[in-house]
């Protein structure tokens, strides 16, 4: 039996052994079938970056380190994870492998991916539909309470798939409180799908989690969509009100009115927003201190946290400051919700509601007579206003006796004291006693309480008595103001400043004097006369100044002085007449009209509109009018050459006169500048004349003027009597032989150049001895040639020498217009002196166009 017992427990044996070696097989075979493909069941329609699946790819090959898809459209990650890269539509099935290589072993391996489509069926008309009621792949939210007490691990939810029913289903999750942080806050049973989690959470930090969930078969085929679940953590009233800051100051004028609005005080909760866990409701638990006349003095809104005034009692003098504890509890303020406390500070801001006050109501002081810049008394002020402010500082104001301006006073502004100062002496003579009232305020305007009454204004008198002093003479007034009229002899009283004793209010027994006097105009004799010292006049050259101040005194019988002052006022008189600026003139040819300009020493009134006219209005000029100071001189059309002086009486607008004698000397020039030579006077008398003048009468100027014509006369016909017999030898009768003298009127005609009427050979020139004179010989005729020169005139001729022309105004010369030592001389251009203008009337003439023709 026992070698039959062997090969039994050998075949036992072996069977195991073969069914060992049968089961590795299988197992071998499914591995190599995992390894080979793996199919997934997708929509028609994919999103880009959306999750296909998952594969397991250690079961090809335990590491690689590169792992590739053939196709873009997918990306495979390191955990097998498949997604599609972009936006898919699957009409049919898709394929695509994986590639996995091992560069260190040299291995790799392949794994297909087939991508089946599910295509949603459409049923035929009449096909009853069958439908799902429900999926249990997708629960709806998972909810956990926070800071939940376990036991832990607790099961708070259960994933199941409908396709367990197909396959062997096994379970996983990954995503934060998983395996990203928080770690290992939840994990899932494979095999069951029921999820936990392991520890209480905290809402405040962690409100929700979003996980995801798998469910795949057994050789790595993922039947399910991954599923993204979120649980959610519910909120529990673990977080009490937290005012931030704790403590809040607020300021608020006294004596506001009910409902003024003084500050917000909120607090904050970590729960929930939107339950009542973070619904809070505030009231004020304490204030401190009490208000003995209003029960309630602050109120605050349940639901805002504003706190407002409720009764008008605020008084900084009484209370200055209140403090208020207010409680602010969450669940709607319901007692067992949380609370929690802040402080809120209100500070009483000072308002001007009390009116200073003088310390008494009555002061007298006693001061003496003439004292200036001294401390009367000091008055102090009295205010239950805060200090240093605007609302506590006192101003004080004088309202009654001191209309002089006697009296100021200065505020101390530390100490709220006004302290009383005099600035004009008092007069006891005049007054022994002065009263004054005084105010005092504030410098910011009252404001009155409510239901108050007015603020009565603080007010105080002060009595200041006046006492003598013996004082020497007064001078009534202080400054005295002279004006004196200039040119007033020394020695002239001119004024009276007499001087008084205070006391007995006479000037007996006084005696005056000179302090200071520096211009020396006055002296003051025994009985306060005023005495001009010598002549004042402005005109003179050491007058500089027109005003003296001159300090005067007065000595009393017992030593006493007193000082004035004399301002004196030096005025000016109508003592200087007008006078003519620039009387000596020149006229040229075009006879323009001269300007007489007249200028006055004196002040006005005692100057300008000035009076211009002349004496005698037989001289051939007269006064053309243009401004207050001035004239025209206008002469008569045939004015003949030579100097005029014209006798011209200025007046001005005090009636004080004066002759100025302008003498203008009437040059045959075109500017003034060619007529050479000063305007010499034709009289030997002054330029300037006081009213009355000496002057000559009609018939002795007529007289002057026919003597001086005769004697011209005299001497042009000595000189054709010189000149004749010569030339009214050689001279022809006809007109062709005739000598033209150019009248410098008008130029040269045309029958006049031409030579049948006066031929012209060219001679020997022959010069005179002065060197001024060219005589042109003219085959076998004699002419004179007659030219303008620089104040001499000759006369030659060929035949009978030299012969010169002399007249009382001077030395004239003929001489050639062409220059000294030119060889040709022009006998056309010939320009007579003043002279020949005033001798051709007197000749026998017969004008040619503009020429004079003289016959012999």
């Amino acid at each position: 039996m026992a070698p039959l017992g062997r090969p039994g427990h050998g075949g036992h044996s072996n069977r195991a052994s073969c069914l060992q070696l049968l089961i590795s097989l299988l197992v071998l075979s499914l591995f190599c079938e995992a390894c080979r493909k793996v199919t997934f069941n997708l929509p028609s329609k994919l999103e880009a970056r959306t999750l296909i699946g998952k594969v397991n790819l250690k079961q090809c090959l335990t590491t690689s380190d590169l792992i590739s898809s053939s196709d873009p459209d997918f990306i495979v990650r390191d955990d097998g994870s498949l997604f599609s890269a972009n936006a898919l539509s699957l009409s049919t099935d898709r394929n695509f492998t994986i590639l996995l290589k091992d560069t260190q072993k040299h291995v790799q391996k392949k794994l297909l991916v087939i991508l089946q489509s599910v295509q949603k069926k459409v049923p035929e008309k009449g096909e009853t539909v069958r439908r799902r009621s429900k999926r249990r792949w997708a629960p709806v939210p998972t909810t956990i309470m926070e800071n939940s007490l376990g036991p832990f691990p607790m099961q708070i939810q259960q994933l199941s798939s409908d396709t367990a029913q197909m396959y062997n289903i096994t379970y996983s999750i990954s995503g934060p409180g998983v395996d990203q942080p928080p770690r290992n806050y939840f994990y899932i049973e494979k095999e069951t799908g029921n999820l936990f989690v392991t520890c209480p959470i905290d809402r405040e930090e962690y409100a929700e989690f979003k996980i995801i969930c798998y469910a795949r078969t057994s050789n790595g085929y993922t039947p399910e969509m991954p599923l993204v679940h979120t649980i959610r953590v519910e909120d529990d009233n673990d977080c009490p009100p937290v005012f931030n800051p704790d403590v809040c100051t607020f300021s608020v004028p006294e004596n506001s009115r009910s409902g003024t609005l003084i500050g917000e005080m909120t607090a904050t909760d970590g729960d929930e927003i939107g339950t009542l866990h973070t619904k809070l409701k505030y009231r004020i638990v304490n204030q401190n201190p009490m208000s003995a006349q209003y029960s309630k003095m602050f109120a605050i809104d349940g639901d805002t946290g504003v706190i407002t005034l409720a009764s008008p009692g605020l008084d900084r003098e009484a209370v200055n400051e209140y403090v208020l504890l207010i409680e602010a509890r969450d669940m709607g303020g319901q007692p067992f919700g949380l609370c929690t406390t802040g402080t809120a500070v209100i500070q009483l801001q000072d308002r001007n509601d009390h009116a200073p006050v003088c310390e008494k109501g009555l002061y007298e002081v006693h001061v003496y007579e003439n004292t200036v810049g001294g401390k009367v008394i000091e008055i102090g002020a009295i205010d239950r206003d805060m200090p240093n402010t605007p609302a506590w500082h006192a101003t004080f104001k004088i309202i009654k006796g001191n209309e002089d301006g006697a009296f100021r006073i200065e505020t101390n502004p530390d100490s709220n004291i006004g302290t009383l100062c005099i600035d004009k002496g008092l007069d006891y003579e005049k007054t022994k006693e002065r009263r004054l009232e005084i105010i005092v305020n504030n410098e910011e305007p009252y404001v009155l309480p409510p239901n108050s009454r007015a603020v009565s204004q603080g007010s105080c008198v002060v009595v200041v008595k006046v006492q003598d002093v013996d004082e020497g003479p007064v001078f009534d007034p202080s400054v005295y103001i002279l004006n004196i009229k200039e040119c007033l002899p020394g020695g002239t009283v001119v004024g009276h400043y007499p001087a008084r004793d205070p006391e007995t209010g006479n000037s007996e027994d006084i005696r005056y004097g000179i302090v200071q006097d520096p211009c020396g105009w006055i002296t003051m004799d025994e009985r306060g006369e005023i005495i001009t010292t010598r002549l004042l006049d402005r005109d003179a050259p050491n007058m500089q100044n027109y005003q003296c101040n001159v300090t005067v005194f007065a000595t009393d019988r017992s030593g006493k002085t007193g000082t004035g002052t004399v301002v004196i006022n030096l005025e000016d008189e109508n003592d200087n007449y007008p006078v003519i600026v620039e009387p000596e003139k020149i006229m040229c040819r075009d006879r323009k009209p001269i300007c007489l300009t007249a200028v006055d020493a004196d002040l006005p009134p005692n100057t300008v509109p000035f009076t211009f006219e002349m004496r005698d209005r037989n001289l051939g000029w007269r006064l053309v009018e243009n401004d207050d100071r001035s004239v025209y001189l206008v002469p008569d059309d045939n004015m003949p050459y030579g100097d005029y002086s014209i006798p011209v009486v200025v007046t001005d607008s005090g009636g004080r006169s004066g002759i100025t004698n302008v003498r203008v000397r009437v040059c045959d020039c075109t500017t003034p500048s060619d007529c050479t030579g000063a305007v010499p006077p034709r009289y030997n008398e002054p330029d300037y004349q006081l009213t009355p003048n000496v002057s000559l009468g009609l018939w002795a100027i007529l007289a002057m003027i026919l003597g001086s014509l005769l004697l011209l006369l005299i001497l042009i016909t000595l000189c054709g009597c010189w000149g004749a017999a010569p030339v009214s030898k050689h001279v022809c009768d006809d007109l062709a032989n005739q000598n033209l003298i150019i009248s410098n009127t008008e130029a040269p005609g045309e029958e006049v150049m031409d030579p049948n009427i006066l031929p012209v050979k060219t001679g020997n020139v022959v010069t005179s001895d002065q060197g001024a004179g060219l005589g042109v010989k003219t085959g076998g005729q004699e002419c004179f040639e007659m030219v303008k020169g620089g104040g001499h005139q000759t006369m030659e001729s060929l035949g009978g020498g030299i012969h010169t022309l002399q007249s009382v105004k001077g030395h004239h010369t003929l001489e050639s217009g062409r220059g000294y030592g030119h060889p040709m001389m022009d006998t056309y251009r010939h320009s007579y002196s003043e002279w020949q203008n005033f001798t051709h009337p007197h000749l026998t003439e017969e004008p040619i166009r503009g020429h004079t023709l003289i016959k012999n």
